[in-house]
């Protein structure tokens, strides 16, 4: 299974429910998370939500690896487009290509976007 979060982690709920996804997920198959768009920002590292009024659930990534999840890939091009690089995450990112995203979408049988 394949986790795609393309969504910015604040604003919405998408984001924290793409990572509770992904934990659940663990348990039933192999998984692999891929972040692009605003997805990248899902794992920059100190965020500071204290003005939002949210729990800055980023460092749950951290525990991924616990369960399973060897990679987490992240767009190269979708991280220049916002100035980041993967020094600024607070997780090791395989950085691809925008031809080895589209290979890595074409790899996997189920697909889910948040």
């Amino acid at each position: 299974m394949l986790f795609v979060q393309s969504q910015a982690p604040h604003g919405s709920l998408f984001g924290q429910e793409g990572l509770d996804a992904i934990l659940m997920g663990t348990a039933f198959a192999e998984c692999n998370v891929l972040l692009l768009d605003d997805g990248v920002f899902q794992v920059l590292d100190r965020q500071d939500t204290t003005a939002l009024g949210t729990k800055d659930y980023s460092v749950s990534y951290r525990a991924l690896k616990d369960y399973g999840v060897e990679v987490i890939y992240c767009s190269a091009s979708h991280l220049a487009a916002r100035g980041i690089t993967t020094e600024d995450l607070l997780v090791p990112v395989t950085a691809l290509s925008d031809s080895e995203v589209g290979d890595l979408l074409s790899s996997h049988d189920v697909i889910l976007s948040f």
